[in-house]
């Protein structure tokens, strides 16, 4: 059974930085996983692709409206993936979920990418 276990969501004011880790697990398939990122996803709001990565190539993919602030990167040898968020916004307010790829395909910043979620973390962004 695959798990995306997410961590260092919390409190921050807004200016400030977070950094949040998940690490994979329990993939039966070498197709798995090449595919790893994060979302996000407000009360009553969709769901929004925040960054993404290719596993094999490090080639990451962002939302427009965190470039510049957030930085996703990759520890294979840990099957861990980061999301460095800086300049917090109170509009980064959000459950934020880890998400990796489960078949073998193109990796991009779309839901239809990911086919294993987290169970999420809370951000909190107080101005």
């Amino acid at each position: 059974q695959v798990q995306l276990v997410e961590s260092g969501g919390g409190s921050v004011q807004a200016g400030g930085s977070l950094r949040l880790s998940c690490t994979a697990s329990g993939y039966t398939s070498t197709t798995s996983g090449k595919c790893m990122g994060w979302f996000r996803q407000v009360p009553g709001e969709g769901r929004e692709g925040v960054a993404a990565i290719s596993t094999e190539d490090g080639i990451t993919y962002y939302a427009d409206s965190v470039k510049g602030r957030f930085t996703i990167s990759q520890d294979n040898a840990k099957s861990t993936v980061y999301l460095q968020m800086n300049s917090l916004q109170s509009e980064d307010t959000a459950m934020y979920y880890c998400v990796s790829s489960a078949g073998d395909g193109w990796c991009y910043l779309n839901a239809a990418v990911f086919g294993y979620w987290g169970q999420g973390t809370k951000v909190t962004v107080s101005a």
